[in-house]
This record gives C-alpha cells, sequence and structure tokens, in this order.
C-alpha cells in the first residue's frame, strides 16, 4: 500500500519541533473545541439554572470523567502499540491491534453503563453533592451512563488515529460533536427548560452523532484505513490483547486514581456549601484551559516517541521532549498571566452570582500553581506513556493521586486549618511530585534500553 493509499504519517523523520508543532495543532484544536462545549454547559447551566446546576454539572461532570479515563487508559494502550508497529514497519499487524480494541473496550464500555445505573445514586452520594443540587446530580450522571458506548466509541476511533499519526480527523469529528451540543445544549436547557438532564442529553448526542459520523467515514475508506470492518475482524486477538491489558490496565488504573482524587477533593469542598462547590466547578473548567495546549503537546509528543521508539531513534525521543517542554511552559506563562490580570472577567463568563465572583481573584492563584505543574508533567509523561512503561505509569499516577493530592489536601486544609484554600492549594501542588519523578526518569538516561511493548 503506498502512501497516498493510507491514513498513515510517519512522523520518525524531519525537523523535531515542525513536526511536533504540525502534529500537535489540530489536537489543540480539538482540545479546544472539547472544552468549548464543556465549558457550554456550564455557561448555559450557570446562566440559567444557577449555582445549584453548576455544582451539580461539575460534580456529576467528575462521575463521568472517572468512567471516561478508564478508557481512555485503554484506548492510549493500544495506540501506543499501534505507534511502536508503525515505527517497526510492522503494518501488517495494525487489523488485529484494531479489531482488539474496538470489541474489548465497547464490551466494557457496555457493563460499567450497567453498573453505573444501578448505582447512580451512590456515587453522587459519596462525592458529597449539596442537597440543593443532588437531584441534578443524579439526573446528569444517568443520562451521561446512557451514552457510554458512544463516548468510549468515539475514543476508541480518536486513538487508532493518533497511533497513526493522523491527528487532523479526530478535530473534524470532535466538530461535529461540539457543534451538535452547542445546537442541543440551548434547545434543552433554555427553550426546553430541561436543566442538567438537558445539558447531559446534548453532551451525548453530540458524542453519539460525532462517533456515527466517524465509523461511517472510516468504512467508506476502509482500504486506506487498514481495517475491513468484517465481523471476523472484531474477534480478539489474545497475541494483543495481553500486550494491551498489560498497558492498558495501569494506565485505567492510573487515571482511576486521579479522578477518584479530584472526587475525594470535591467531596471535601462541598462540605463548605453550594457556593464554595460552584466556585470549584467553575474553577476546574478553567483548567481544562491548560489541557487544550499541555495535552495536545503531549499526545502528540507520546505518539512521535512511540513510532521513534519502535525506530530505535532514542535522540530523537530526547529532542521531542525537551520542544514538547518549551511548547507548554510558553502556554503556561500567557494563560497564567491573562487569569490572573482579569480574574473577574474570566469567572464572570461562567456565573453572575457575586458571591462566586468574590472568589475569583484567590482561585487564580492556585490555578497558576496547577498549570505550571500541568507544563512540567506533560512531556516527561509523554515518553513515560510512548514507551509504553506501564509500571512507572501506574506509580506516578498513584502518587499524584493518591499520595500527593489526597495527602497535600488534608495537611493544608485539615492538619493546617486552612480550610477550602487549603484543599484547592494541596490538590494544585500535587502534579509536582509526578513531575519530578517522571523528570528523574528521563534524565537518568535508562528509558534508553527498554524493550519495546510489541514483537
Amino acid at each position: 500500500m503506498s502512501s497516498s493509499e493510507t491514513m498513515i504519517n510517519d512522523l520518525t523523520g524531519g525537523s523535531v519541533a515542525r513536526t511536533l508543532i504540525k502534529f500537535a495543532y489540530p489536537f489543540a484544536l480539538s482540545n479546544t473545541l472539547q472544552v468549548v462545549y464543556n465549558l457550554v454547559d456550564i455557561i448555559i447551566i450557570g446562566r440559567f439554572v444557577g449555582s445549584s446546576g453548576l455544582a451539580a454539572t461539575a460534580m456529576g461532570g467528575e462521575i463521568m470523567m472517572l468512567l471516561t479515563m478508564c478508557c481512555v487508559g485503554m484506548a492510549n494502550s493500544g495506540q501506543v502499540m499501534i505507534s511502536q508497529y508503525i515505527g517497526l514497519g510492522r503494518r501488517d499487524q495494525l487489523r488485529s491491534v484494531i479489531g482488539t480494541m474496538f470489541t474489548c473496550i465497547l464490551s466494557v464500555s457496555i457493563v460499567l453503563s450497567v453498573i453505573g445505573l444501578l448505582f447512580t445514586e451512590t456515587f453522587v452520594t459519596w462525592v458529597r453533592v449539596p442537597e440543593e443540587a443532588f437531584r441534578q446530580a443524579v439526573d446528569y450522571v444517568i443520562v451521561c451512563f446512557c451514552g457510554t458506548f458512544f463516548i468510549y466509541g468515539y475514543n476508541i476511533v480518536s486513538a487508532i488515529l493518533r497511533g497513526m499519526g493522523d491527528s487532523r480527523r479526530p478535530f473534524i469529528f470532535i466538530a461535529v460533536a461540539a457543534c451538535v451540543n452547542l445546537v442541543l445544549d440551548i434547545f434543552f436547557v433554555i427553550v426546553l427548560h430541561m436543566d442538567t438532564r438537558g445539558a447531559a442529553l446534548a453532551t451525548v448526542i453530540g458524542q453519539a452523532v460525532s462517533f456515527i459520523v466517524s465509523i461511517i467515514y472510516l468504512y467508506k475508506r476502509r482500504e486506506a484505513f487498514g481495517f475491513d470492518f468484517r465481523p471476523s475482524s472484531f474477534v480478539p486477538s489474545m497475541r494483543h490483547l495481553r500486550p494491551m491489558l498489560r498497558l492498558g490496565a495501569p494506565m485505567a488504573i492510573q487515571n482511576a486514581a486521579i479522578s477518584i482524587s479530584f472526587l475525594f477533593i470535591n467531596s471535601l469542598i462541598n462540605a463548605y456549601g453550594v457556593t464554595i462547590a460552584a466556585v470549584t466547578g467553575v474553577g476546574m473548567k478553567l483548567m481544562q484551559v491548560m489541557s487544550i495546549f499541555g495535552s495536545a503537546v503531549g499526545t502528540a509528543g507520546s505518539t512521535m516517541i512511540g513510532q521513534n521508539f519502535g525506530a530505535g531513534k532514542t535522540d530523537r525521543c530526547r529532542r521531542i521532549v525537551h520542544v514538547a517542554l518549551a511548547c507548554c511552559l510558553s502556554a503556561c506563562v500567557v494563560l497564567t498571566l491573562i487569569y490572573n490580570l482579569f480574574p473577574h472577567a474570566v469567572f464572570g463568563l461562567f456565573s453572575k452570582d457575586p458571591e462566586v465572583l468574590s472568589f475569583a481573584p484567590q482561585y487564580m492563584l492556585i490555578i497558576a500553581f496547577y498549570f505550571l505543574s500541568f507544563a512540567f508533567m506533560s512531556p516527561y509523561t509523554a515518553l513515560i506513556n510512548g514507551i509504553g512503561f506501564a509500571g512507572l505509569s501506574l506509580v506516578i499516577a498513584l502518587l499524584d493521586g493518591v499520595v500527593s493530592r489526597v495527602g497535600l489536601s488534608l495537611l493544608f486544609g485539615k492538619a493546617l486549618n486552612m480550610g477550602y484554600f487549603g484543599i484547592w492549594l494541596g490538590s494544585a501542588l500535587a502534579g509536582f511530585s509526578t513531575a519530578l519523578v517522571a523528570m528523574l526518569y528521563f534524565y537518568s538516561g535508562s528509558w534508553k534500553k527498554r524493550n519495546l511493548l510489541v514483537k
């Protein structure tokens, strides 16, 4: 198959900076749209439902983030396998990897949907949603659990294309979801007055449309995609399932640990009432803006590293990390300045509640610490993920989610009696521990001697 007949993009040659930026910017656009349609939910809910709706949507969103992160962990393992096979020149293995990903991950989505629907109120109770926001949070989560299959499906398609070095098509598919979500948010929440249930329904339908469009598109171009969509091709291969689980399970645990830690932090925050819960909800959405850049660079970097590590080009892997770090730090400086120079204007996009706005300058200081830790963390963890070092990913996740975030939040918030501000501060500082461990591993150089995840 010639290069003109395939969706695969070889990332092992050319200028590192030019290749990384060219590959990363569609991811940045995709992340922007992802954040935008999440923010649309918050803006519309904040304006037309109020602080209780903000708290409910924020807490319900965190529960769904936990569910989604489990999928992302498994999908990312498939992405690493695809990128390493491409680096090795073993493109004949891609069909089996893709079929295994679809069957296994979508099966998990069905199981988790059933569990989620059976225990929705229990999950919402665990995160201690304020009483006035409880029923709205339950409504939000129930709708989202019903759409888990489509959420997982979209993430599978995106991971496969990322592994192939294709960042343009995932952007197109997420653009479809964003447009559908925006229109339906306005219709369900403002016109039909469906509150948080309407916001969740708009999100799920947007993801469903995006997934269906992506499958139709890829089916029509199945020869270039490298997957024929025949029933026999969906039979899982144990040869590929084992390494996928070996890397995917720790990645899923890693993401789950981080999400659970945020849920725990939110449960502590919710004890301070609906206003502080609403402030935290807005603040966590604002933090996602840094993820537009950091995650885009990290995603692009891990795919590039996977292909180059598979091809044996370790020096190029090192340069990828350094370029990624420069990009992330630049974004960190710009965003921190904007947020801290105009705190009320930024917070005012989501809420007109004077009590919520009064906390804006205070929370922007917290965001500055979070941005800096994320800027250092993304490039170095991209290397760990790109080479497929599942064990270290798990250690870092447990350090970040369980030890640092929970430990520091309890230390500052409870032991030192700093209250909600101490909880915010401890959570923001947690990322530095992850960044430090990942940096030490990178500069030790021992990663160069690791075996490939695939054979």
